[in-house]
């Protein structure tokens, strides 16, 4: 069965159980909710650009299904298409004790970041993603291996969260295991493609999970807008031996002033590589001033991304990078301290429920020469 197939024999199956008529005394609320999205992305300082990016026209697509089953218990699924096919975003079960405490469980986003709330192509008014955030659509991807953790990072595992609503805001937090990231043997960096293809099993590869977790506030600002605050953490291993650890942080804030919003992130991933049985052929640069080679390297990641809206016309600019310390293999074109600027200019003019989005953007790199990026796209919730 084709993934197309897969897919769409899922949500009519969901759909087919949730549609049976019910009792009074068991009436259930149904939600169905998506978004799409067609993008086209140009490289007018390189072409063909193919090399080195997923250019031309791509479509991203969701569709989400959630069903209230009791008063307490609820089941969600969703289903996505994007540049990697059909994938099931989430199939999970929210069991509410109280506002303070939610138990999910399933295939899930867990809670990371701010970004990731927000990453369906109908909630955010740029085509693509920040770069910590990039799940490829940035240039040069391959040699950047994607930026920190892409969204949506789906998993499987369990949560436990809730919110707690005070006077003027709400504190919210979580706490999950999952099945974590994933990479061979002898990795240097996560294998973005093992962790989403079919063909590795969907599956914890090494028997141990990842733990992390988030706390985050909102606040209103006396009637001036909102603000949020929050603090994110994910530590494990990644390799089939389990001896390969990382820990990603991050931070975010955000401010709404009704006529202006801001927000910015920070991520910071540290990264252990498998030396093999001869380093100095393996890596590119040689052992450091102990004399040893550093088993490890640090990648970290920003954006800084305000948006005015104009009646109908939404005004955007962001300033995201990366950076990434440490060595490379021998066969990599990066250097051991390299970065990556982007300057994005874009405006999102509103018909009703669909947005026409268009931006230009310049890619500043320090390994590589500077290229101009452009987007046209449209995007609508249903």
């Amino acid at each position: 069965m084709t993934d197309a197939l897969a897919a769409a024999a899922v949500l009519a199956l969901a759909l087919a159980l949730t549609a049976h008529p019910a009792r009074a005394d068991e009436a259930r609320t149904r939600t169905f909710a998506g978004s799409v999205q067609l993008d086209y992305l140009a490289v007018p300082t390189e072409r063909p650009s193919r090399g080195f990016t997923l250019d031309g026209a791509t479509v991203e697509l969701s569709l989400k299904l959630s069903v209230d089953l009791t008063k307490s218990t609820s089941a969600s699924v969703k289903v996505c298409f994007a540049c990697h096919g059909f994938e099931a975003g989430m199939a999970y079960i929210d069991l509410r004790v109280a506002d303070e405490l939610r138990v999910r469980v399933g295939r899930m986003t867990p809670s990371f970041g701010a970004f990731p709330v927000r990453h369906d192509p109908a909630n955010h008014r740029t085509s693509d993603k920040p770069l910590p955030y990039d799940m490829g659509r940035m240039l040069r991807l391959g040699e950047w291996n994607e930026g920190i953790l892409p969204a949506p990072w789906v998993d499987n595992g369990i949560e436990v969260g809730g919110t707690r609503f005070f006077e003027h805001g709400q504190l919210d937090y979580a706490a999950y295991l999952m099945s974590g990231p994933k990479g061979d043997t002898d990795a240097a960096d996560f294998d973005f493609i093992a962790s989403r293809s079919r063909d590795r099993y969907y599956v914890d590869n090494n028997s141990q999970p990842v733990a992390g977790g988030r706390l985050a506030g909102s606040f209103e600002l006396r009637g001036h807008g909102t603000m949020s605050v929050g603090g994110s953490l994910m530590a494990g291993r990644y390799d089939p031996e389990a001896k390969l650890g990382f820990v990603i942080g991050g931070v975010d804030a955000m401010i709404d002033l009704r006529a202006v919003i801001v927000r910015a992130e920070y991520l910071l991933r540290r990264t252990q590589m498998a030396l093999g049985t001869d380093p100095a052929t393996r890596f590119k640069y040689g052992p450091g001033a102990s004399g040893r080679f550093d088993d490890y390297f640090v990648k970290d990641g920003f954006y800084v991304e305000a948006e005015v809206p104009l009646s109908r016309v939404e005004l955007v600019a962001r300033w995201d990078g990366l950076r990434r310390r440490g060595n490379v293999l021998a066969s990599s074109p990066l250097t051991s301290d390299t970065s990556l600027y982007r300057y994005t200019a874009g405006v999102a003019v509103r018909f009703g429920s669909v947005r026409v989005k268009s931006s230009v953007e310049l890619y500043d790199f320090r390994d590589f020469d500077r290229e101009l990026a452009m987007h046209l796209g449209l995007a609508t919730p249903f």
